[in-house]
């Protein structure tokens, strides 16, 4: 059974980042890029539990859905530092729904780019993918969730 997805949507209030567009992310500088980064990532790697934190966490991952479909930014973003923090965000989130969230941006981030480079560990993604699908088998809510991203990632090692 296919889910439709939702359309996504974000906060500007709550989101602890400047909201660039993604034309404006595409055709930054690469000092720019790299404090924009290191802000995404430090916010997606707080290890705060509470439910703020939750929420902002599920915020900033919608924004990354929206980014994300746009080719350059796509490109940039797998290729960069966020992409080992979404699989490790992946791994050790408590709350499902946040790895629900990971895994359309990994998803769509596999759909949209134009290419793989090298050094993205795309391997360590699909590993952890297979086990989490394979740990919960009968939840089948939670694998209408992964395995798009697991498909994607798929294909994009394929077409290479």
């Amino acid at each position: 059974q296919i889910i439709k997805q939702v359309p996504v949507r974000f906060d500007l209030k709550t989101l602890h980042i400047p909201t660039y567009s993604a034309e404006k992310l595409s055709s930054m500088k690469d000092m720019d890029w790299n404090d924009f980064l290191q802000r995404v990532c430090s916010l997606l790697d707080s290890t705060e539990k509470s439910t703020g934190a939750a929420r902002s966490k599920l915020n900033l991952l919608y924004y990354l859905s929206t980014v994300a479909v746009h080719k350059e930014v796509a490109s940039r973003l797998i290729s960069s530092q966020l992409f080992p923090v979404l699989v490790q965000q992946l791994r050790a989130a408590a709350n499902w729904d946040i790895r629900a969230k990971v895994a359309r941006v990994i998803g769509l981030l596999a759909l949209h780019t134009s290419e793989l480079g090298e050094n993205v560990p795309v391997s360590e993604a699909i590993i952890l993918l297979t086990e989490l699908i394979r740990e919960n088998f009968r939840n089948s809510k939670l694998k209408q969730c992964l395995l798009p991203a697991l498909g994607e990632l798929l294909y994009l090692i394929a077409s290479e």
